[in-house]
Order: C-alpha cells, then structure tokens, then sequence
C-alpha cells in the first residue's frame, strides 16, 4: 500500500502504532516495525534521557526497519526536562518523531535541523492547522472514541477526519476507535492517508502488559469506557474499573478538583494494574474499539488481517458503484 504516509515513514504499510505510556517498548515497536508498519517508542516511558538512549539502542537490535519516538508535552507543574529528552531523540538518530500534548513549536527546528520527521498528534483541526504552520509533516488526528485524551470537543471520527482532511496540505493519520480494516478503509475513504492504533497494538502477544488486562480489554464492549477529568478541562478516556468509578464519584462533587482525584490516578497505580494483571490497582488507559477487539494476535498476524480487511472493505465499496 502507497500513500504520502508511507513515503514519508518507509514503511510497508500506513500503520503507525500509537505512543502509549508504558507500553511503547522496544518488544512491541519492534514487533509493529517488523510486520511492516510503524511502530513507536514512548518518551517518557523512560525515566531518564539516557535511559531513552539506551531503549532505542536495544530497539534497533530487534529491528532494522524504521521505527519513531512519541514525545508527549504535558502542561505540568515540574516538568520532565523535555530539551534533553530531545537530544537524546537526535544523538540517537531517530528519523521519525510524534509529538503530542501541547504544541512541539518550540521543539520543531531543532528536529528539522537533525532530518527528522515530525508527525503531531491533536484532537482538533484548529490544533492541528497551528502545527502544520509550525513544520509538523503529518498530523495525526484524535477523535472522540480515542484512548487517552480526546480533547474537549467531542468531534467523533467520522466528522473530525473528514474536517481534517479538507483543511491540511500535509498527510493525515486517523486515530480514535481504529480497532479493525474496517476502520482503516473508513478512514481513507474520508481523506486520510493511513491511521494510528493504540488500544489495538496493547492487545497484541508482544505488549508488554499483563494477560489479565489483555483479557478485560477482549471483554469489554464499546459501552466499557469512562471519561474523566472533565470538569478539570482534561478530559481522559479510560476502561471502566472501581477507579474510574471513584474518580467518577469524586469529581462529581461540588467544589472538586483534581487534588481530590490525585492518589487514584497516579502513574504508579496504573503501572501496578498493566504489570499485575490486577484491573483495579489503577488506571487503565483505553478506547471504545475495544468493542471490536476480541483477540490477542501477534503483531504480524494482526498488521496482515488488518491490511486484508481494509482491501476486502475498500473493494466490497467500489463494487457497490458498479452498473
């Protein structure tokens, strides 16, 4: 398959694999790179910039094929020290960059200077035109059925791709409920030019999350996913458990704030819950293509359904328009 995505990623075919904390390892952006698409490792997954180094070091003794790195810029208080992050990502000769969370702008000439390609990830298309004025290559596009954080717009995919698209000179990837080839021939049909999967990749053999979670997730239907943090302006999608339950329970009374939530939703609890297998020790991150998510392939049989399902699907369309 040919689009302006993979030319602009080397890759067989239009699949990015989604940056997702704690899961975007070198086992599986290796897996996704080697069954011909792109997979990703997560910045700040790593603790420390040379601890990044050192993982895509170990990736590029499990791959020859491209794979990129997912920084995410996060509005916080201390923040991790983002520019060294940076330089690590360049020292490393890292050729594809994802950028998430508040705008890379800051960040892009220093890419630029080192060749790389930067692909930014945003939940709306006001967002998205600011980061192609920026230099972003690509954008990525994040609809309201996504994992993580699908802004505050609640723009389902089958609109915001179609928006997107209509908008931007640079590719597009779609992203938010991609769960099957399906999604992938929907999202070329309205303008994009490949798409990105997260919740599908962490149901994969080589994710490295606990059997337990993988078996919630094939369990759950489309209706098992919450949003919190919304009163906060920071809305996130989770799978539900007794903590989003109580997280639920909590914002939802008058005068909260994010302090009253903190301890539920720390980063160490959700790594406790991925690592475990125990789906109540914390936050676990999801979208609502779970519902169509029914089995743990590997990466490779997964990348080869998912490419035959959307040839199958574009096909079956084009025969509709027949005489």
């Amino acid at each position: 398959m040919r689009t302006r995505i993979t030319n602009l990623m080397g890759t067989r075919y239009p699949i990015v694999q989604g940056g997702m904390q704690q899961v975007g390892r070198a086992e599986l952006a290796s897996a996704v790179s080697n069954a011909g698409a792109l997979g990703i490792l997560t910045a700040l997954t790593q603790p420390t910039p040379d601890a990044l180094a050192a993982e895509i070091a170990r990736c590029r003794t499990m791959t020859d094929k491209p794979f990129g790195v997912n920084l995410t810029i996060l509005p916080t208080i201390n923040p991790p020290p983002y520019a060294d992050y940076v330089e690590a990502i360049v020292a490393s000769g890292v050729r594809i960059v994802e950028t998430a969370g508040r705008s890379p702008a800051e960040f892009i000439a220093r890419f630029k200077e080192a060749g790389i390609r930067i692909v930014h990830k945003c939940t709306s298309v006001r967002h998205a035109l600011s980061a192609q004025r920026a230099g972003a290559d690509a954008i990525c596009i994040d609809g309201y059925e996504a994992a993580g954080h699908p802004g505050e717009d609640d723009v389902p995919g089958l609109v915001l791709i179609q928006a997107a698209a209509r908008a931007l000179d640079v590719p597009l990837l779609a992203a938010g409920g991609m769960a099957t080839g399906r999604s992938m021939a929907a999202a070329l049909t309205l303008g994009a030019e490949g798409v990105t999967m997260g919740s599908r990749f962490m149901l994969t053999q080589e994710a490295p999350v606990h059997p337990g979670i993988k078996a919630a997730l094939v369990a759950a239907s489309e209706r098992d996913t919450d949003l919190i943090f919304r009163p906060f302006r920071n809305t996130a999608r989770v799978l539900h458990n007794a903590v989003s339950a109580e997280v639920l329970a909590r914002q939802a009374r008058p005068g909260a704030t994010f302090e009253d939530v903190r301890e539920l939703v720390s980063g160490a609890r959700g790594r406790e819950a991925l690592a475990t297998g125990q789906i109540d020790a914390g936050l676990v991150w999801a979208g609502m293509g779970v519902g169509l998510m029914d089995d743990v392939p590997s990466c490779a049989e997964l990348v080869e359904r998912l490419v035959a399902e959307c040839r199958e699907a574009l096909a079956r369309a084009a025969a509709l328009t027949g005489e």
